[in-house]
């Protein structure tokens, strides 16, 4: 490309990126969408990089380079972001609430925008999945790489289905300590892991787990959080917390589930998860007031701002575009990275490579199916990151607070 090709692209970078300036809303919070948008990219880039669905003859399973070199943990340490988007989700859904009954809407009205704003996009994954399963069944595909491929393309819809409850608990969740939920997992992990109690308790973890970063967003928004000193807090006794879990009380050091291990830190959720969430927490917190200065700088502002457009379809069409990459790879034979064993760091290097290739395939995913996302908000207004400034609505826009 010519340097004045460059230029031009440059230009039309610029450009865009002061239009998505210019029509977000000047109250908006834009450390709330950074962290929103850093949380659904990690989930992303943490699956692509230890999912690994390996060929053996006819059949794929799943794999993980964890398995094989337990010494990349700390991988999962960077890439396993679900606190922090519990985090921002209390956050945002306690400040909406408070917004729409103020406004006098009613609970029923918000809830039902919200959660069909949630769920909107998934009837689309469930419809695709449906018509390929039956399609690769009746090819003749083996039924357990059909299980494995479903399996992987709907997990995400676990984290959904918790997310909805939370939210439909946030008048119930506004004003709960997180010390609350933080003691059911203490309790909880107490009873199956320290004193051998039946494994079927890790399931109280669900919801209670996740409720503690929920309630935490609640905190936020009763501006509990302001002072650094909380987020100092959460990140130093988190962190000391977590690494005495795993020093002395057998806690896996992934973050992650990891195919063939003992126990998991995710599937349930274990207390050492919960307080590593307290710890990622506590480092969100500190860093809200670098990301609102660097998202000033329109080009930044603008990619966490399309990231907030169609975060719901990134998430749920991520693991797809990394089977559809896969399932088109083996039209090539057996490649290194994509269908191999990951038992070594040249299978990382040769995966970190694949990544692009992946982006692409979720780019084609988002361009078919993110019509899905658009929808009106819950409490009788259109929640967008950005607006369109009529001239009509050019004052409203100025008033506007973040939901």
């Amino acid at each position: 490309m010519t340097d004045i090709g460059v230029c031009a692209v440059r230009q039309g970078v610029r450009r865009r990126a002061d239009r998505i300036g210019a029509a977000t809303p000047p109250g908006r919070d834009r450390a709330v969408d950074t962290l929103r948008a850093a949380a659904v990219l990690g989930v992303v880039l943490g699956h692509w990089l230890v999912t690994a669905l390996v060929s053996d003859g006819r059949t794929l399973r799943t794999a993980s380079p964890l398995q094989h070199m337990p010494w990349l943990a700390p991988i999962s340490w960077m890439f396993q972001t679900l606190a922090v988007f519990f985090l921002v989700g209390g956050h945002v859904a306690t400040r909406g609430y408070a917004s729409a009954r103020a406004r006098g809407v009613p609970y029923h009205q918000w809830l039902t925008g919200r959660l069909t704003r949630l769920f909107k996009p998934v009837a689309a994954v469930l419809g695709l999945w449906t018509v390929a399963a039956l399609a690769l069944l009746l090819s003749g595909t083996e039924f357990g790489t059909v299980r494995t491929l479903v399996k992987l393309a709907l997990a995400p819809l676990w984290f959904l289905l918790v997310f909805a409850g939370l939210t439909a608990a946030t008048p119930l969740l506004t004003r709960l300590n997180p010390l609350w939920p933080l003691a059911v997992v203490l309790h909880v992990d107490l009873l199956r892991v320290g004193l051998g109690g039946p494994s079927w308790l890790g399931w109280v973890n669900v919801a209670a787990a996740w409720m503690v970063p929920y309630t935490l967003g609640a905190a936020w928004t009763r501006g509990e959080l302001e002072r650094r000193r909380a987020g100092w807090i959460l990140l130093g006794a988190g962190a000391a917390a977590t690494a005495a879990l795993v020093a002395w009380a057998g806690y896996p050091a992934a973050m992650v589930g990891v195919p063939g291990g003992g126990m998991s830190n995710l599937d349930p959720p274990s207390l050492a998860v919960v307080t590593f969430g307290l710890a990622q927490c506590g480092l969100a917190l500190l860093l809200r007031e670098r990301l609102r200065h660097a998202t000033r700088r329109p080009v930044a502002w603008a990619g966490v701002a399309l990231v907030n457009l169609s975060a719901m379809t990134v998430f749920l069409w991520h693991q797809t575009a990394l089977m559809a990459t896969t399932a088109t790879g083996l039209l090539a034979g057996r490649l290194p990275g994509l269908h191999t064993p990951p038992d070594g760091l040249g299978w990382v290097g040769v995966r970190l490579l694949w990544l692009p290739v992946f982006a692409l395939a979720l780019a084609v995913c988002w361009a078919a199916f993110r019509s899905f996302e658009r929808s009106g908000g819950g409490d009788g207004r259109r929640s967008r990151v950005v607006r369109a400034h009529r001239p009509s609505d050019r004052g409203a826009a100025a008033k506007a607070r973040h939901v």
